[in-house]
């Protein structure tokens, strides 16, 4: 029940995400509108952590994950029978919008229950339920794409497993009653002591709950740990969302079918998936630096070289290497943002909190899509995609400088 509908909803969401930018070319977009197509998705979920944050406060996780999962039955609806780009465009916005619900529940969940010697590697098997989604998804639509040769067959699958997700939520055992609250915050988080020149006030105690305080009076209260740490963890969060719309844009750039595209990405999804839970256990026992930082170094030299390749003879081949690269440096980024929210949220009632820091970093999600886009547009995908890689570099330095002063330690 804790991580079965996570993996649901990333399973159906995985099998769909890469025929985003397909489905847009179909309805007749260039390959700038189509980044800017898949964006919604990004976008949407950024949109949605402020309505998701008090839901999850006030109604709790169960009604929070269940209406969602219902809006987003309603989203494919959307998706199956969009007649326009604009049509299409909502109904990837609202996926996305929900999509929020199931990460910040699980997110606040497991900050208030698991404890501080373990909690990287709780969390990071949390992140790799949402890898399982982007290994098998894939794999599942191009199957799905070689028996029906049509795009729709992934967007009902998508349905089943929200279904699925919907009866699992509603009738099976509820975890918030099974484990006591308290449980996960062993030491207070360095953010909420002691740093009342970066956090613009003493904090004596618990931040208030969601409907006291609301996120944006929470984001000014914490604005120093969210300006410094919480802008490099957005670095992050914007390159892994440019990874998603980078690869299936190139292939489609490079004139690959849909079928190669969901396998590259597919492949990229597996290595990814792999490293999970090796994330959590280099953050667990060397801290959080350890895996930050060789992760961000390889995604920001992987977007730099895949950059130079577009007019190669032999640009398929990179374009499948350097998305294992990707893969491999999204893999030991697994949990990191999770566990870092976790860190220096307070240790009681951090949905508040952990609904600021995961606006701050979904809008670094939100963006990159946005600058791959509008790049695309003036120059080439390969000055967007060179862009995402310079992003990275910017995120390594910022996990250098902050994350000694602002995480503490594990051991």
């Amino acid at each position: 029940m804790i991580y079965g509908p996570t993996l649901l909803f990333a399973i159906g969401e995985g099998a769909v995400i890469p025929l985003i930018p397909v489905i847009a070319d179909r309805l007749g977009a260039d390959v700038a509108l189509a980044a800017l197509v898949a964006s919604a998705l990004v976008v949407g979920q950024l949109c949605g952590n402020i309505p998701a944050g008090w839901a999850v406060a006030r109604f709790g996780e169960r009604v929070t994950m269940g209406v969602a999962g219902i809006i987003v039955l309603a989203g494919l609806v959307g998706v199956v029978f969009a007649s326009s780009l604009a049509v299409f465009a909502a109904a990837v916005f609202l996926i996305g919008f929900c999509a929020a619900a199931f990460a910040l529940a699980r997110h606040s969940f497991m900050t208030t229950r698991v404890p501080l010697h373990f909690r990287a590697r709780a969390l990071s098997l949390l992140g790799g339920t949402f890898r399982a989604g982007m290994f098998v998804g894939p794999f599942i639509s191009a199957a799905l794409l070689g028996i029906f040769g049509d795009e729709t067959a992934s967007v009902i699958f998508f349905a089943v497993c929200q279904v699925a997700t919907i009866l699992l939520v509603f009738f099976g055992p509820d975890p918030e009653r099974a484990v006591p609250v308290g449980a996960g915050s062993t030491q207070r988080p360095a953010a909420a002591t002691g740093e009342a020149e970066d956090s613009g006030e003493p904090v004596t105690g618990a931040i208030p709950t969601v409907e006291r305080a609301g996120v944006f009076r929470t984001m000014w209260r914490f604005r120093g740990v969210l300006a410094r740490l919480g802008l490099a963890a957005a670095s992050l969060s914007a390159v892994r969302s440019a990874r998603q719309v980078v690869l299936p844009l190139w292939g489609v750039s490079l004139g690959l079918d849909a079928g190669t595209i969901a396998v590259v990405v597919g492949v990229s999804g597996a290595i990814d998936f792999a490293l999970f839970y090796a994330s959590g256990q280099v953050m667990d026992r060397f801290g959080r630096l350890w895996a930050a930082l060789p992760a961000m170094i390889l995604m920001g030299a992987g977007f730099i070289a895949l950059s130079f390749t577009h007019d190669l003879g032999s640009a398929a081949m990179w374009y499948a290497m350097f998305a294992a690269v990707l893969g491999v440096g999204n893999g030991l980024s697994s949990g990191i943002l999770l566990t870092l929210g976790a860190d220096i949220a307070p240790p009681t009632e951090p949905a508040a909190f952990l609904g600021s820091w995961r606006t701050l970093t979904d809008a670094g999600g939100a963006v990159a899509p946005l600058l791959v886009s509008a790049l695309t547009a003036v120059a080439s995908i390969s000055v967007g995609v060179g862009a995402v890689g310079a992003i990275a570099v910017f995120g390594a330095v910022g996990f250098i400088r902050w994350v000694p002063r602002y995480v503490p330690r594990t051991r």
